[in-house]
């Protein structure tokens, strides 16, 4: 998400970036994959020793290795102390109200954050959901808090025919995203099971890099009495992705939550209809173009990717609503709406 509003941001002539790294490491623009002529400042301090002296004190400023700049913008949930105007995005708020769904690093952020507000900085989130939750959280008002929704990521072109191949399977369920607990993937492969022992074609496919839930994962495969028909194909490339898409007959994301929510978009895109968890701001960006369900039931989720399966009807609607709602998100829109946060702090703080 960052590097594509980087992107937009680089090519226009209204803005002028320069990049910083937090880290001890010997980072080069190369390593963060910035486009050409955006220059890279990097601190050569830990993240971590930084981020302690944060939540106490306003130095060491930022500003320290990038020299004078307008705004500075923190792209995940920290924004160093500056001289300039300083805008932080927060994706979700999970760190915070669901604090079992997270790491230990994620769970630092309210302090940070909390530090970072108090200091001036403005926050800016993707959906009104978790603006909301940050003017609670923050206890801020409404006016510190700015909603900028994103694009949909620029996938290749896929083909139907590799995505199956690909998959191992002719007709498949596909979930997507990093094996961590808060895609509900243990009670998607309970409900696949119950789908499964009605439909025996029918394979679910996980595309995702292991992560701190995969563990919980393994043990639900191995419990699922169609456990030979889940199939778990790790990281997969944007090339790879775009053909699981394609060849997808539906996307299953069941999160119990979200901040934004890219893969049903992504879905949608392609033609495929989604079941999705009536959680976090999920309901929010996908609005009737998905068939919405409760996270926590195994029952609800099985009986609403048997549907899509199987009513024609249905996957005709949903497929027409999640083609025109896909068509309503822009990164062009995303990088206007970011460089009007920009100017507005800048002119404010003179």
């Amino acid at each position: 998400m960052t590097a594509a509003i980087v992107d937009r941001l680089a090519a226009r002539a209204d803005v002028s970036l320069v990049a910083y790294a937090v880290t001890g490491r010997r980072t080069t623009a190369s390593d963060l994959r910035l486009p050409a002529g955006v220059p890279l400042c990097v601190t050569r301090v830990p993240a971590r020793v930084l981020f302690d002296v944060w939540r106490w004190m306003a130095a060491p400023r930022i500003d320290r290795w990038t020299g004078r700049v307008d705004v500075v913008h923190g792209t995940n949930f920290v924004v160093p102390p500056t001289g300039a105007a300083a805008l932080v995005t927060v994706h979700d708020t999970a760190f915070a109200h669901s604090p079992d769904l997270v790491t230990a690093a994620s769970r630092r952020y309210a302090s940070l954050l909390r530090a970072a507000v108090e200091r001036g900085a403005t926050v800016q989130v993707f959906s009104d959901r978790v603006r909301a939750e940050v003017c609670d959280l923050l206890r801020v008002s409404g006016d510190q808090v700015v909603c900028v929704q994103p694009g949909i990521a620029e996938l290749p072109p896929g083909d139907a025919a590799t995505g199956r191949r690909r998959a191992g399977a002719p007709r498949y369920l596909f979930a997507l995203g990093t094996e961590e607990p808060r895609k509900n993937y243990p009670r998607l492969v309970a409900a696949f099971d119950v789908v499964a022992a009605i439909d025996p074609d029918v394979h679910l496919v996980v595309a995702g890099a292991t992560g701190w839930g995969s563990e919980a994962l393994d043990v639900a495969v191995r419990a699922a009495a169609h456990r030979d028909r889940v199939v778990r194909l790790g990281y997969v490339s944007d090339a790879e992705r775009s053909d699981l898409l394609a060849g997808a007959a539906a996307l299953a994301y069941p999160s119990l939550d979200e901040g934004f929510g890219h893969p049903p978009l992504e879905a949608m895109r392609f033609g495929v209809p989604v079941v999705a968890a009536r959680s976090g701001a999920i309901p929010e960006v996908l609005g009737d173009a998905a068939l919405l369900i409760d996270p926590a039931s195994v029952d609800d989720l099985a009986a609403a990717l048997s549907a899509v399966l199987t009513d024609a009807p249905l996957r005709s609607r949903l497929v027409a609503a999640g083609t025109a709602r896909a068509g309503r998100f822009s990164w062009d829109r995303t990088a206007d709406g970011i460089v009007a946060c920009y100017r507005s702090l800048a002119e404010r703080t003179g």
